[in-house]
């Protein structure tokens, strides 16, 4: 399985990860990060493929994707 990690602090909202995620496993959140963004959640881990597309489109740079972690 593979794991994404959001630095909730660090999103800014523009949710690129929403958008281009391939699997579609990135939504938009019902929390606010401390500068007032709502930030996204991952809905469905086990379905990601570990591509990493979120991270890459992630201005801030706030998407972490750790391919394979032992369960």
């Amino acid at each position: 399985m593979n794991l994404v990690k959001i630095d909730f602090d660090r999103c800014k909202e523009c949710h690129y990860c929403v958008k281009f995620c391939p699997k579609k496993i990135i939504a938009a959140g019902d929390k606010i990060n401390k500068q007032g963004y709502y930030t996204p959640v991952v809905v469905s881990m086990e379905d990601c493929i570990g591509c990493a597309t979120c991270a890459k489109v992630c201005p801030e740079g706030a998407i972490e994707v750790v391919k394979d972690i032992s369960e």
